[in-house]
């Protein structure tokens, strides 16, 4: 039995019958008990602090209702709780905050007489309350885990959040506080968090695809009872929760394949039309009509490209502009659409945001992101992810540019990458660097990462995460097999476009 009920809590209650304050209502304010009675006449004498809740609505003229305060004031009440309390005119609620009376307004008195009794007496009523709730809210038909989200958090009246360690992944009904984000433990497996800011119950999510989650319920004012309550009812939730994430995990893999396999089929046609391919993009809600600007990120390493595909999809949602992406090889590659020619500030304000995006992803994932240029129509569509594609290889070893390039911002060397794809020079490169192909990956990479740097041995060596003695022994080696001169200009661009056409 708790043996306090504090005003915060009676708000925080999502059966609460419709509490509003009115004057005096510091949330602050405690009571040691709850008493009912349909008048103030019926009221016991002896309020001895507790909250009163009358069944009648108050009296209609002002001096009527500043006896009726008064009175319920002298007989040691220290709050006042009926229906129609917001018709208090202005001379009775100054009155009320001076003889510190919280004044309220319930539209269901009887509804707030429960509320408080659970909080006061039935933690068990409380908590069947919650997790009666929550029941309700799984039978209802979920479109994905953020419906399932919103059907909890509207059933409970409290915030559902769906978070790891990083932050927030999904949230429902209200804002989780940082700091009470900050607070949580993800170590056991129900948790409760009290701050100022705010209060949370969670428990762990029993995901086998994604580890290190959690379900938390979480809203402000709330008390342990709540608290205790919410964690049970969290417990009951979160095998559904946990369905739910499966379910949505296989829904995106298929739709993951799909969105590939059509972006391969479109770029693979080129300049050709296909009717029933546009119709199936069309769809999806692909536009090729209009202007387009491609963009592409690239694992430098071993990345999940359905979770960096999720990443890019998420982060996209925040541009003010028609966005596509899809998986593609090891990478994403993606596209936004423009009904009609942008203006050079709004291209220049999207690839800032393309930047952004690539700074934001390279926290979590070790990408390399490029942009394409500015094209018009399906062929253009084509001609950008394309030159996306060409910048993402460019930037996979460009530290110096944090391996981020848009392909316009190339100049002479984005003229040159259409002749290294050529039939002619791709079998001359493999030619010439046949004598380093031969032995393994190791002197080609080296070889290319040194030319990317324009030649530096400490830049290189910082790129490939190599000693700088590795480096200069390398280069040295692939120049005495090439028997070539990279001191000379023309040699060393022929060399770097070589092994840029071989690496492809």
């Amino acid at each position: 039995m708790n043996d306090q009920l504090d005003l915060a809590a009676l708000f925080a209650h999502p059966a609460n019958g419709g509490l509003r304050p009115i004057a005096a209502a510091d949330p602050s304010v405690v009571w040691r008990e709850l008493v009912v009675a349909s008048t103030e006449s019926e009221l016991a004498a002896d309020g001895g602090g507790a909250l009163a809740v009358l069944t009648v609505a108050p009296p209609a003229t002002p001096w009527q209702q500043d006896a009726l305060v008064r009175r319920v004031r002298d007989h040691g009440y220290r709050g006042l709780a009926l229906p129609g309390a917001e018709a208090f005119g202005p001379g009775t609620r100054s009155l009320a905050e001076r003889l510190g009376l919280a004044l309220l307004d319930a539209a269901e008195p009887m509804a707030l007489a429960r509320a408080g009794w659970e909080l006061l007496e039935g933690r068990d009523a409380l908590t069947l309350g919650y997790v009666r709730r929550v029941a309700q809210s799984i039978e209802y038909h979920a479109d994905n885990l953020a419906d399932l989200l919103r059907h909890l958090s509207a059933s409970v009246g409290h915030g559902v959040a769906l978070i790891d360690s990083e932050g927030v992944l999904l949230e429902a009904g209200e804002t989780l506080p940082a700091t009470v984000h900050a607070a949580i433990d993800f170590a056991p497996w129900v948790d409760t968090v009290s701050l100022p800011e705010g209060a949370a119950a969670s428990v762990r999510v029993d995901s086998p695809s994604r580890a290190g989650l959690r379900l938390a319920v979480f809203g402000g004012g709330l008390g342990q009872q709540q608290l205790s309550a919410l964690a049970v009812a969290a417990e009951v939730a979160m095998p559904a929760v946990a369905a739910r994430i499966l379910i949505d995990e296989v829904a995106d893999v298929n739709d993951a394949s799909v969105s590939s396999g059509l972006l391969r089929d479109f770029l693979e046609l080129r300049d050709s039309r296909d009717a029933e391919l546009e119709q199936r993009m069309v769809e999806r809600g692909w536009r090729t009509s209009g202007y387009h600007l491609g963009f592409r990120l690239i694992g430098r390493s071993r990345v999940d490209t359905l979770q960096l595909l999720r990443f890019v999809t998420r982060e996209l949602t925040a541009l003010p502009v028609d966005s596509h992406a899809a998986t593609s090889g090891r990478g994403v590659s993606g596209w936004l659409s423009f009904t009609a020619p942008p203006a050079p500030s709004r291209v220049e304000e999207n690839v800032r945001a393309l930047h952004a995006l690539h700074t934001a992803a390279r926290r979590v994932f070790n990408v390399a992101t490029g942009v394409g240029t500015l094209e018009s129509g399906s062929a253009g569509l084509v001609a950008t992810i394309d030159g996306a594609a060409d910048a993402a290889r460019i930037a996979a070893d460009r530290s110096a540019t944090g391996h981020f390039v848009r392909i316009d911002a190339l100049g002479l060397e984005q003229l040159l990458l259409s002749w290294t794809e050529s039939d002619t020079f791709v079998p001359a490169a493999e030619s010439l660097l046949a004598p380093l192909i031969a032995r393994g990956p190791e002197l080609i990479e080296t070889l290319t990462a040194y030319l990317d740097h324009e030649s530096g041995i400490a830049a290189t060596a910082d790129a490939l995460g190599l000693h700088r003695n590795t480096v200069s022994t390398r280069v040295a080696r692939a120049q005495e097999l090439l028997g070539l001169d990279l001191g000379d200009p023309e040699t060393r661009l022929a060399v770097h476009l070589a092994c840029r056409a071989v690496r492809r």
